[in-house]
């Protein structure tokens, strides 16, 4: 008989049912589900189970588990398996045999036929109610460890792991699981039960900023993902200055992987995000493992499976809804299937819409904060005549740019919105005021100002800002404008955090001709109307989400901006 082909990955969950639905095959099937597979299951037990505890559990016959597996098996071509909660030892043996039997009986090879199986060695539930009887852990270890692609023990249960390893060797006392670096040597060690991988989570252990840079120097070849940690990039100073992560908390978890080239030797890579006060954490292994498992059956390598997965996790806890139950409720396991754009703002990511901006032109980005005539700036040797090339040439362009901001102003329907275009309108009158200033030091009269010829740059570049007012739309014209005013502060924030010091750093303030400059811009008066328009863009992004059609106007206006102010950059060092 030729096995069912679906479109969907099809994937196995062997594990446990919850009836309060936020963990086990419940958990699982709805992952699966999110991440456009198609999910089947063999139940190990049922639990009588909601928000507040597991109240009871009712094995399934081993036989009947058995003939579960080998039911789907038989008929289903499965590209991924997940293994959670077995509840004893006769189960355990059940569901290894099904898979033994039914993938080694013709081959010798002890892993190379088996899908990836991805092993949630379930032990306690998030209320404290034990899951899997201390004799069935032995079966798990010894026998479906070697089978697995990766095992993916909480603190807890790698802690029991270990114990029991060490309690049969009758060698030293248990160990405790206090620091990242004892995760990092436990999730080694937790190779030689003979998985490729292991993913050691750190849900149950507290980390700090500090002691993620400390083990990253200590251990040079370790790989560090700080998807959850906004912002995540470079040149993303003005997101960093207005994101309070004073005494910020993180969960670490730790992959430690055997090299394909080299089974001697691991890798490391360890994932981080913040930790969310949350209570909406019930089912949250279940349906990490469960996601890895899906991420595999779709082809993904395990690294990027699990650093998807994890995101996947993250974003569940972050956007669930607390309402359900009156103790852990679940996870959403649907966030992702909205068509969402730009990601919903939250305490760790709270300008969600900029970030993706500036990740997504980071080289254009890049290009235009750290730019040649910016560095030289920086060091105080950039030619004098270049800067006055450039002041009297901003000068003009300054009269675009603040029409636009009064065009925005107009168009805005609320008190608010006129109030925040009008602030950044009245900050560019006293940027004006800087570069008169300016130029009088320099020798420079405030009608020569004025009588400036105006470079094909500027003309370009402020033809583009009204014509874009001139659209119509509100939204459009904030992302013409917004790459000028976040790019100026960009860049007043990375030469403040390169001032040279004791400890490095290439910017010279002392007798830096351009001082002023720098400190205009990185100062609290510029910063502030930063502040305004990061809060502008992106409460007219959370009230009116756009499309993908319409975010991809937004990008292009965005994107086209930032070479045109990277063009500003070029015409002051070529005299243009």
């Amino acid at each position: 008989m030729s096995k069912l082909s679906t479109t969907q990955p099809a994937i196995l969950t062997i594990a446990g049912s919850d009836s309060g639905g936020g963990a086990g095959i419940q958990a699982d099937l709805k992952t699966f589900a999110a991440h456009g597979c198609y999910g089947t299951s063999a139940i190990t037990a049922l639990t009588a189970q909601n928000t507040t505890g597991v109240q009871d559990v009712l094995p399934t016959p081993p036989d009947f588990l058995q003939k579960q597996v080998t039911s789907i098996l038989s008929d289903i071509d499965i590209k991924a398996i997940k293994t959670g909660m077995f509840f004893d030892a006769s189960n355990t043996q059940a569901a290894i045999t099904a898979l033994k039997s039914y993938y080694f009986t013709n081959s010798s090879d002890v892993t190379g036929s088996i899908p990836p199986l991805v092993c949630d060695p379930v032990c306690v539930s998030t209320s404290g109610h034990t899951l899997l009887e201390p004799s069935a852990i032995d079966y798990i270890t010894e026998w479906l460890f070697p089978l697995a692609t990766l095992i993916t023990p909480n603190k807890t249960e790698a802690e029991l792991i270990i114990s029991r390893r060490k309690s049969a060797a009758a060698t030293e006392a248990s160990r405790s699981i206090e620091t990242l670096e004892d995760m990092l040597s436990v999730a080694e060690e937790l190779l030689c039960y003979g998985s490729k991988a292991v993913l050691l989570k750190g849900g149950h252990l507290t980390v700090l900023p500090e002691d993620v840079r400390k083990v990253a120097a200590n251990h040079p070849t370790l790989q560090v993902v700080r998807d959850g940690i906004m912002p995540n990039g470079e040149n993303m100073e003005i997101l960093q200055a207005n994101l309070n992560s004073a005494g910020m908390q993180l969960v670490v978890d730790v992959l430690c992987e055997l090299r394909d080239d080299d089974r001697q030797k691991q890798t490391t890579t360890i994932f981080c995000h913040p930790r969310l006060q949350s209570t909406s954490t019930h089912g949250t292994g279940c349906t990490l493992s469960a996601a890895i498992a899906a991420e595999l059956g779709l082809g993904s390598n395990l690294t990027n499976a699990v650093r998807r997965a994890v995101q996947y996790t993250y974003l569940g806890i972050e956007t669930a809804n607390s309402a359900i139950g009156h103790g852990h409720g679940p996870l959403n396991h649907f966030h992702s299937m909205g068509e969402t754009v730009v990601p919903t703002i939250t305490p760790t990511n709270p300008y969600p819409l900029t970030s993706l901006l500036i990740h997504r032109s980071a080289h254009v980005w890049k290009a235009y904060v750290e730019h040649e005539f910016v560095r030289l700036l920086g060091q105080g040797t950039l030619p004098l005549e270049n800067f006055i090339h450039f002041i009297r040439q901003d000068y003009l362009y300054l009269k675009y740019y603040a029409r636009a901001y009064a065009l925005l102003s107009a168009k805005s329907n609320s008190f608010p919105a006129i109030d925040s275009a009008t602030q950044i309108v009245l900050s560019v009158l006293q940027e004006v005021s800087t570069h008169k200033k300016f130029c009088a030091s320099f020798g420079i009269t405030e009608d020569q100002l004025a009588r400036t010829k105006e470079s094909p740059a500027t003309a370009a570049y402020g033809g583009y800002l009204i014509d874009v007012g001139l659209r119509g739309d509100t939204t459009l014209l904030l992302m013409a404008l917004l790459a000028c005013l976040l790019g100026y502060g960009e860049v007043g924030l990375w030469l403040k955090k390169n001032v040279k010091t004791g400890d490095g750093g290439w910017v010279i303030m002392q007798n830096n001709p351009y001082i002023q400059w720098i400190e205009d811009y990185a100062g609290e008066r510029f910063q502030r109307a930063v502040r305004i328009g990061l809060e502008t863009i992106e409460a007219h992004t959370a009230a009116d989400p756009p499309s993908p059609n319409r975010f991809k106007e937004w990008y292009a206006v965005w994107e086209r901006c930032t070479e045109l102010e990277k063009g500003f950059w070029d015409m002051a060092m070529n005299l243009s």
